[in-house]
């Protein structure tokens, strides 16, 4: 089989003479492939005392798979198991999993350290050239997201905008990875003065978020918001004010005491004191 990009920008397999009405969700098969790996192979992975996650086992699929026959599902599947795995090869991959599993673990308590590691699993990754890859996009939103913690937006810029790029070409643009990326790329850029680029991206953020969490959804709501502070620093005073109060109603209604609330509210207060510093007039109230 051969991959493809389905009309929904998820990658797929499809098998030749397109014997299939569609191409197979190459996420879920990753996904079963290396649930299976983690339950009878996990010797091959090696042991960093955190959970693996399924799509990063898969990348180890060649060292102790032969073949994989696919049915008329992606869960339903065959795995043929070689008789001798391959432990020695491709170690570059295994140490960059475990590299990026340490680094997740630590990025709280010591972010220097999760950056080296980060880092280290991609040297030789080339963020503006490079070609879409599970792990390295792993590895790029975790290291976009340590440099904004660092103070280094610009830095955290150029790994989000691959770690975007990357988790769309892999998941599709609604995937939970892809929507993360998405998310801190915009952050990045805002975080950079990027206001245009930001504004965009936010823009993007809430409509992926309305189709996957709904429009009311707090996470929705939460991305308008920051929308709004977004066009007040582009200038754009009464669509921020409209926006963000429009944003406030909606909130109010659907999470009655929600934090987030007040602080919206604490933002629209400060649109209309700049507003009024500057002398934006506004027609109504």
């Amino acid at each position: 089989m051969t991959q493809t990009e389905q009309h929904d920008s998820m990658q797929g397999y499809e098998c030749q003479l397109t014997c299939r009405p569609r191409p197979l969700d190459a996420v879920a098969i990753a996904e079963t492939v290396g649930r299976a790996i983690l339950q009878f192979a996990p010797r091959i992975i090696p042991s960093t005392g955190a959970p693996i996650p399924l799509h990063l086992a898969a990348i180890h699929a060649h060292r102790v798979l032969s073949r994989v026959t696919v049915g008329a599902t992606p869960t339903n599947i065959t795995l043929t198991w070689r008789a001798t795995p391959r432990l020695e090869s491709n170690r570059l991959d295994a140490e960059r999993v475990q590299r990026v599993a340490i680094a997740r673990n630590v990025a709280l308590g010591d972010p220097l350290r999760a950056r080296q590691l980060l880092h280290d699993s991609l040297a030789g990754v080339n963020p503006t050239t490079a070609p879409a890859h599970p792990l390295h996009a792993e590895a790029a939103i975790l290291l976009a997201e340590l440099q904004l913690r660092l103070g280094h937006p610009a830095d955290a810029t150029t790994w989000a905008a691959y770690a975007q790029h990357s988790t769309v070409h892999l998941y599709g643009p609604t995937h939970p990875r892809s929507i993360h990326a998405l998310h801190v790329h915009a952050a990045a850029h805002r975080r950079e003065g990027h206001h245009q680029r930001a504004y965009h991206l936010y823009r993007q953020l809430a409509e992926h978020l309305a189709t996957t969490a709904g429009p009311h959804a707090h996470r929705t709501l939460a991305t308008h918001a920051t929308t709004a502070l977004v066009l007040h620093a582009l200038g754009h005073c009464q669509a921020a004010r409209t926006l963000l109060a429009d944003t406030i109603t909606t909130h109010r209604r659907e999470h009655p005491g929600h934090p987030a609330t007040a602080r919206m509210t604490r933002h629209l207060s400060r649109i209309w004191r700049d507003c009024a510093v500057v002398g934006h007039q506004h027609q109504d109230t």
